[in-house]
């Protein structure tokens, strides 16, 4: 039995002890050489050893010893200590402050900006961690497992639980994580870096609701948080996302967990994956190899034609004005004729401009073009490409809606795809759902989420 005081391999004096189970033990321990805090953690062995939590300790040392990172405790020290029982020793450092588990319990409240500054520390330690190769998931992300410490960092500790590979299919596992924070594909061994996300969206909802999300109620396996917090209406939409119970539905990673919630990016709702808007007018074609949508113009818009008319009416005699005086000025420079132009001009440009928009939306027709290689989106008019747009679909990262511009006839609704370091914006004529239904047929063919 270690006590207070007791000093294991002439070095760590033990000093409290931290927590314990019956295999466990976690201590904080002097270290006499360097006379610095530390935290010694021990597994004991029964009259049984249970090898499933040698190999868990074997491999939280091992990936500790592999990381190097400022908001994760550094490993020190690994050993087996044999009298009078044997023992292996993990020796790591101690990081100041309090859990956020211990802060719960102490009645701190979180408001919604606090919770966010959180969110963005983990997920710098998340991206850290999941782009290590191979990648490494730390699987048990819960308030007692992140430290609040100086200047407000925060700190990921206990990788008790770490994943440092692949799972093998068919092999036996050991179950771990905490219920309530782990999802439905941890249970079964097959963690992705989207479960540890899944723990994060968890824990926050827990720091902002005050209770823990084991406590609160669920419909389909989603934990149904919205009733008990004032939040805005994106934050409450992106935890959503990150607690969704399919691993496809989260996003993909923490780095772009991170974007979306630095660039309060759009969610696109869940949509299943046979649905398709009725009446639409998209053609969609799919294998394994292309994907091919025509998108036409609109069949009628209240409004547009008699616009068309009346603009195209009122432009045309005041093109062949502005014309006339455009070859007089080349033919005879002078103010005579400038002065005329400028003024007729800028009356022109608004209603040239709105009269191309009609056209557009009333007989342009966009098509998008997607191979494993490269994708292409061209905008037609009367047959003829008029604007390209174009580059590689591997490089592709997201496809988000937005809004270009609104006025009262026409609110225009536009698709981005996102690639590395670009951005590419259109807006054919569709409703919401059809955008929606795009993005998400879209994202399923290049399997990004």
């Amino acid at each position: 039995m270690l006590e207070v005081q007791q000093i294991l391999r002439d070095r760590y004096q033990l000093q409290k002890l931290l927590s314990h189970n019956p295999l466990r033990q976690t201590w904080l321990a002097m270290d006499t050489d360097r006379q610095e805090q530390v935290v010694v953690k021990i597994l004991t062995f029964g009259a049984v050893v249970d090898w499933a939590n040698v190999k868990l300790f074997e491999r939280e040392a091992k990936v500790l010893q592999q990381l190097n990172y400022p908001q994760i405790p550094q490993y020190r020290d690994y050993f087996c200590h044999e009298a009078p029982d044997p023992k292996f020793v993990l020796v790591e450092d101690y990081i100041l402050g309090f859990s956020f588990q211990e802060l719960l319990n102490q009645g701190r409240k979180f408001s919604e900006l606090e919770v966010e500054h959180i969110a963005k520390e983990i997920l710098q330690i998340l991206i850290y961690l999941h782009e290590q190769n191979p990648p490494v998931l730390h699987r048990d992300i819960k308030p007692s497992n992140l430290i609040l410490g100086e200047g407000d960092r925060v700190h990921l500790i206990d990788f008790g639980a770490v994943q440092d590979r692949v799972a093998v299919v068919g092999s036996t596992f050991t179950v771990v994580g905490t219920y309530g924070y782990a999802p439905m594909e941890q249970f079964g061994d097959r963690a992705v870096p989207a479960t540890d996300l899944y723990g994060l969206g968890a824990t926050l909802i827990h720091l902002v609701t005050g209770t823990s999300p084991a406590d609160l109620p669920q419909k389909e396996l989603k934990i149904q948080f919205k009733s008990c917090v004032s939040l805005s209406p994106f934050f409450t939409q992106w935890l959503d996302h990150l607690t969704e119970p399919a691993p496809e539905r989260r996003p993909s990673n923490a780095r772009q967990a991170l974007e979306m919630l630095e660039l309060k990016q759009p969610i696109v709702s869940s949509i299943s994956k046979n649905f398709q808007p009725q009446a639409t007018r998209i053609k969609l074609t799919k294998s394994i190899d292309e994907l091919n949508i025509a998108i036409p113009p609109i069949d009628k818009k209240i409004g547009s034609l008699p616009f068309f008319l009346i603009s195209t009416v009122f432009i045309t005699p005041f093109l062949a004005v502005a014309s006339m005086l455009t070859v007089g000025f080349l033919l005879e420079p002078g103010i005579t004729y400038l002065i005329p132009s400028v003024i007729i001009c800028s009356i022109l440009i608004p209603f040239v401009f709105m009269w191309f928009r009609t056209l557009e939306s009333s007989c342009g027709r966009t098509e998008i073009d997607l191979n494993r290689g490269n994708f292409l989106v061209k905008l037609k008019l009367f047959g003829f490409t008029y604007s390209q747009k174009q580059g590689y679909s591997s490089e592709i990262q997201n496809i988000f809606p937005t809004t270009l511009e609104r006025n009262i006839e026409y609110s225009r609704l536009a698709l981005v795809i996102e690639t590395v370091g670009k951005k590419y914006s259109f807006s054919p004529p569709l409703t919401e759902v059809e955008r929606l239904w795009l993005i998400q047929e879209i994202k399923e063919w290049l399997k990004i989420s």
